[in-house]
């Protein structure tokens, strides 16, 4: 917890999953606060399901958040029309206060995915740098020569349509000074509180 009632939380990866029993115990201890900061900076990512069951607790209804295509040819451009995409509610405790969420250009894979489903929700502010990018679930592959080649087979898109491949803009930007930095005070950390 930070001054003013404040809740703040780091995840740093996507590796591992859940338990929606701790996410539900860590939501019941800051339910008196006023609103959260949840911290993705240099998150590179992991499990698609993992970001999508914590997404799932900052919601009670079924939210429209993307689409994605899927590949139906050799050709170039031969992608299936766009599909929904949807966050379902999760099971247990649910945030529906003010959240802020930072990221930066280290935001990458699932963590890229999660600024997109977070964004679509209406208490959530992205605040911070561009992602990253990379999302649409990747394949990797040995080439002949011995190179390993990794790309994503599926391109998502925003609920407005837009790729989220490479990065998602935040609604606020805001960049690390060079004084705080130096005197151990987290630039974003402080323009989120506000």
């Amino acid at each position: 917890m930070l001054q003013d009632s404040v809740a703040y939380a780091y995840v740093g990866s996507f590796a591992n999953a859940f338990g929606n029993s701790n996410i539900t115990a860590a939501m019941m201890q800051l339910a008196h606060c006023k609103g959260l900061i949840l911290d993705i900076r240099n998150n590179g990512g992991g499990m698609l399901s993992a970001a999508e069951q914590l997404a799932s607790h900052f919601t009670t209804e079924k939210i429209h958040c993307g689409y994605i295509q899927h590949k139906t040819g050799k050709g170039h451009n031969d992608f299936s029309k766009p599909e929904p995409l949807y966050l379902e509610p999760g099971e247990g405790a649910r945030w529906l206060k003010p959240v802020v969420l930072l990221t930066n250009r280290g935001v990458y894979s699932s963590a890229n995915h999660f600024t997109m489903l977070m964004r679509a929700l209406p208490q959530v502010t992205v605040m911070g740098d561009k992602t990253g990018g990379g999302s649409g679930m990747p394949l990797s592959s040995n080439l002949p020569n011995g190179w390993n080649v990794r790309f994503s087979a599926c391109p998502i898109l925003d609920k407005e349509k837009r790729h989220t491949e490479f990065g998602i803009e935040p609604d606020t930007v805001v960049n690390m000074s060079s004084e705080d930095w130096n005197r151990g005070r987290d630039t974003m950390i402080e323009k989120a509180k506000e």
